[in-house]
């Protein structure tokens, strides 16, 4: 009987320090150390929270394409499964059916794409949907999150926004959600641009130039038939085209955003006034007062393609 207690004894402390060497090899191969400056060379980690799937594509597509083609790491997610954004189809279906839009969205755009199994037109602002988020942020070694602005027409919108806002912090707090390793950096938290204007309008600290990559976005886009052709059309009465061809044209003219004259400032300050004035195409971003207060000189190296 004394021997199967030291056997036993022995094998939970061999077991404890394997569980703590895989942890070890997994955090060090994802990088966990955020170092205080982020090098030219070094791999960043950009994680985008959208609502549904195709919410991330529309807000940060271009930007999530440079990054990319720069060899950098994108993640986007969707907190919900998509399954009420149509107007013939629902539940599992239309779920399974833009779960697969959004990984050939996601090899598109060059990124990776998540998509949560909570409910569209559902989704609440809970602890359970909270702690997802702060181990996703963790997981991918977020150097960089990107959500919605809290103040907007989709409930699922307002409350991502929320999740998004109550994880900034507690993803470096250890003792929160403890099953995942905690960040040792608070990551720069950023909103994406909206029209909306109460209670206060966007400000676009931060404005991208995806004038060249416009068509790739669009192209990326249009993997979400179900929306962009289907559902989004027939909440505003209209038709989509039948061609593919055709479809990311109209696609390219029905999503265009303007530049107005906060972001065009923006882009003075980012690139200089002669690139600026030449930008036909732009994503800008707000910083979050809860993430990382970033200068100006790690701004650059945090979006390298400003330059």
């Amino acid at each position: 009987m004394e021997r199967v207690k030291r056997q036993s004894t022995k094998y939970r402390i061999f077991m404890k320090y394997l569980l703590a060497f895989v942890i070890f090899i997994f955090c060090y191969d994802h990088g966990y150390g955020q170092d205080d400056e982020i090098k030219r060379d070094d791999k960043i980690n950009v994680i985008v929270i959208g609502a549904h799937p195709d919410d991330a594509d529309i807000k940060v597509g271009g930007t999530a394409i440079q990054f990319a083609k720069m060899g950098h790491n994108v993640l986007f997610v969707s907190l919900t499964n998509g399954d009420a954004g149509h107007q013939s189809m629902g539940g599992g279906a239309l779920a399974k059916r833009r779960r697969e839009e959004a990984k050939e969205a996601g090899e598109r755009f060059g990124v990776s794409y998540t998509v949560l199994e909570n409910h569209d037109g559902e989704l609440m602002a809970t602890l359970d949907v909270r702690k997802e988020i702060i181990r996703l942020i963790r997981l991918w070694n977020a150097d960089i999150v990107i959500g919605h602005r809290p103040n907007d027409y989709h409930p699922d919108h307002r409350n991502a926004a929320i999740l998004v806002q109550d994880a900034a912090y507690l993803v470096i707090v250890p003792n929160v959600v403890s099953d995942t390793p905690p960040l040792k950096k608070n990551p720069l938290f950023l909103y994406a641009q909206d029209n909306f204007q109460k209670p206060y309008p966007f400000q676009p600290d931060i404005a991208i130039d995806i004038s060249d990559v416009l068509d790739q976005k669009m192209y990326a886009m249009a993997a979400h038939e179900s929306q962009f052709f289907e559902w989004l059309p027939w909440t505003n009465s209209i038709e989509a085209p039948a061609d593919k061809e055709e479809r990311i044209e109209w696609l390219k003219t029905s999503r265009e955003v303007p530049i107005t004259a906060p972001v065009r400032a923006s882009l003075v300050k980012w690139y200089g006034k002669e690139k600026a004035n030449a930008v036909t195409a732009a994503e800008s971003f707000e910083i979050c007062e809860y993430g990382k207060k970033p200068t100006e000189k790690e701004i650059r190296k945090l979006f390298p393609m400003l330059k």
